[in-house]
């Protein structure tokens, strides 16, 4: 008998070696070897252009700069179900950020999420879609990086519970998830359709934000641009199973990221006014592109109703006599700017026409009626004064309570306290006013303070 469990205990041992090697193999990559910093009058001026534009749809700065800290420098906290992950520096410095990587090394991290030492990055690093970007697109980002100015800082050590801070399990969520092909272009559709699937899938990575998530913290397949959650914001559903009351076409979407509102959709807000402000600087082929291809996944049919026959029938009736008191504030608060029949950006959008209220997730509209709308300096733009101050909890209730009651039809919302409370709580600038545009030699940004 003994003998025996000595036989077991061996192949248990044995099997956990095997196991542990295997796992070491799966996960092991080589380290690049490092360079000298290159010199920022080695690259060519237009392919530099070529990567400023493309770090702009990429959205780079928003996720790579905190306020306050250096352009590109990192420390930018990303919160995620398993603790929060810090952005990297990704400016020229040869210490803190990438000024030592080889452009090899560069590609390899879009491409397979692996950094210059061999280290597996954190998904939240969208790689998933960056490994769909071509690598003529990669040189010219690592070139417009490259002949940034570089910044000495180093990025706060990632917060995250054990075992999800031990990175070499990364290896195994990329065998689960991690596909490497280039976006396949289609016969059936145009070129200026394939220009927008290339983008989208990969550099712009709207799935990020718009694609719900698995427990693993992956992109559910099955699931596409079925809306997801960004920073206490709900990234609405752009597929055939979007809220908006109006359906979204091509002249609406373009419209819509290149001045970030539409009279028939209402206006960019969180994490999405970051995205038009970056794309201001985009050339239009490549912001009506991504309209073309977006709006052909949101084709629904059944929701091609134009706005005005939705604004007809949401004024045949009124919220119910329960909503009194949130239509007391509606009236003193909203009415004067929301039925004053002027057409954005001089009005408010007619609320019949509102997607956060067609939601069934009410954050974006608490959100919006807490901080406001701020003007963009130097440009027609939709403004709205933010109302944390002037209406408590009780009242942004009621209110809520009736918009829905009134111009959103569906059921009502659920928890509206909590969700007030929250909102106020993860209150930021960034709520009340999109960031600046960092490190653009635009000047027709949007959002400069």
């Amino acid at each position: 008998m003994a003998g025996q469990s000595r036989i077991v205990a061996s192949v248990v041992v044995l099997a956990l070696v095997v196991g542990a090697a295997a796992s070491f193999a799966a996960s092991w990559r080589p380290s690049i070897a490092a360079i000298a910093p290159p010199r920022p009058d080695t690259f060519d001026p237009a392919i530099v252009k070529q990567g400023r534009d493309l770090a702009a749809i990429g959205n780079c700065n928003s996720c790579h700069t905190v306020r306050g800290g250096g352009n590109y420098a990192g420390g930018l906290p990303v919160p995620t179900p398993f603790g929060t992950v810090f952005s990297s520096n990704i400016t020229p410095d040869g210490e803190t950020g990438i000024g030592r990587w080889s452009e090899e090394a560069f590609v390899r991290a879009m491409r397979s999420g692996v950094d210059r030492d061999g280290r597996h990055l954190y998904p939240t690093f969208p790689y998933d879609h960056f490994t769909n970007v071509s690598e003529a697109d990669d040189r010219a980002l690592y070139a417009f990086l490259m002949t940034r100015e570089p910044v000495h800082a180093s990025p706060p050590k990632n917060e995250l519970s054990f075992p999800f801070n031990y990175r070499p399990l990364i290896a195994g969520w990329k065998l689960l998830y991690l596909r490497s092909a280039d976006v396949r272009s289609d016969a059936t559709k145009s070129a200026e359709w394939d220009r927008g699937a290339y983008l989208v899938e990969g550099l712009a990575h709207c799935g990020s934000c718009h694609t719900p998530r698995n427990a693993l913290g992956a992109e559910r397949a099955n699931a596409q641009f079925a809306g997801g959650e960004v920073d206490n914001w709900h990234a609405y559903a752009l597929n055939d199973a979007s809220h908006a009351p109006v359906r979204w076409d091509v002249d609406a979407l373009y419209a819509y990221l290149r001045h970030g509102w539409h009279s028939d959709h209402g206006t960019a807000r969180g994490p999405m006014a970051e995205v038009v402000s970056n794309l201001a600087s985009v050339a239009d082929s490549d912001v009506r592109a991504i309209a073309v291809y977006m709006a052909d996944i949101s084709a629904a049919p059944e929701r091609a109703r134009p706005a005005d026959t939705v604004v007809a029938q949401s004024s045949q009736g009124d919220a119910p006599q329960a909503h009194t008191a949130g239509a007391a504030i509606y009236v003193a608060a909203c009415a004067s700017c929301h039925e004053s029949k002027r057409p954005l950006p001089y009005g408010g959008v007619n609320l019949a026409l509102s997607t956060a209220i067609a939601s069934p997730d009410p954050r974006n509209l608490v959100n919006i009626v807490l901080s406001g709308v701020g003007a963009v300096e130097g440009e027609r733009s939709p403004i709205m004064p933010g109302f944390a101050a002037s209406i408590d909890d009780a009242q942004m209730v009621a209110l809520l309570n009736y918009l829905r009651a009134r111009f959103g039809k569906p059921p009502a919302w659920t928890d509206l306290e909590q969700t007030v409370r929250d909102a106020r709580a993860t209150q930021t600038v960034s709520l009340a006013a999109p960031p600046d545009p960092r490190d653009s030699p635009d000047s027709n940004q949007r959002g400069k303070p």
